[in-house]
């Protein structure tokens, strides 16, 4: 299982939002490149950075890509980056400065068209962002609602050519409250042979176990996790967590 230690950016600054609510932030560095490089020191081979400003307004934040474009120069690792990933360009632009692969949402959810495209021509570097909110896809960064259910979604994506989903219950994000492992279950049952990637309420080492175990007993399919709150406020070690998804623990 593959660990993204994830670096959520506002106006430049490293925070965390609770349940993507934009009135619960919470600031834990002015330096995202110095949470890079401590991510990458500790043994992460991955990391996952949203732009929250991009989300919500649906356009790159320009504080917010000048990081990106340094983290990507500078630190080494390979970055998964959402954010305001709305257009073919967009996803173009991303490649273009190193960025590995790109996780388009809310354009997936409601432009077929548009999503069809950016499939077609970089489907390898895309990844296709499920968050849901009682089992309902939403969109603009969290904002609104499309109406479709999580599961139709990810089928209707997948018959696109997506390769890869991110699911987030977005009640579980930012609350330390444990992985919402039946309804991750159910959204991998849905693309038994795409790849999954868990998101969302992590907390501790145990959170990690169960996702292992869900890998290697019953979803093959649910490879990665991203890991955000649980290693700011210390719940969980990074080095730790590595071990566990690589069975060294």
């Amino acid at each position: 299982m593959i660990l993204y230690p994830a670096i959520d950016l506002k106006e430049g600054r490293c925070v965390r939002l609770n349940q993507g609510r934009f009135d619960a932030v919470t600031t834990y560095s002015q330096d995202p490149l110095s949470v890079a490089y401590q991510w990458r020191d500790a043994g992460a081979e991955w990391l996952h950075i949203v732009d929250l400003d991009g989300a919500k307004e649906g356009q790159p934040n320009p504080a917010n890509r000048a990081v990106l474009a340094r983290i990507v120069a500078e630190v080494g690792l390979p970055v998964q980056f959402g954010g305001g990933v709305r257009t073919l360009e967009s996803v173009r632009q991303l490649v273009e400065i190193g960025v590995t692969r790109a996780v388009v949402g809310t354009t997936a959810a409601r432009n077929a068209e548009v999503a069809a495209q950016i499939l077609s021509e970089y489907g390898a570097h895309v990844a296709i962002g499920v968050d849901a909110r009682n089992g309902i896809v939403a969109v603009q960064g969290w904002q609104e609602e499309s109406g479709e259910r999580a599961t139709d979604f990810v089928v209707r994506m997948g018959e696109m050519g997506a390769k890869r989903f991110i699911f987030t219950d977005i009640a579980r994000d930012g609350m330390l409250q444990g992985v919402n492992v039946t309804a991750l279950k159910e959204i991998a049952e849905c693309v038994p042979h795409l790849a999954v990637t868990a998101s969302g309420g992590v907390t501790n080492r145990n959170d990690i176990e169960v996702l292992v175990a869900l890998e290697r007993e019953s979803a093959p399919n649910v490879d990665a996790v991203i890991i955000g709150k649980a290693l700011y406020t210390g719940s969980l070690d990074l080095k730790e967590a590595l071990a566990i998804t690589r069975g060294t623990a």
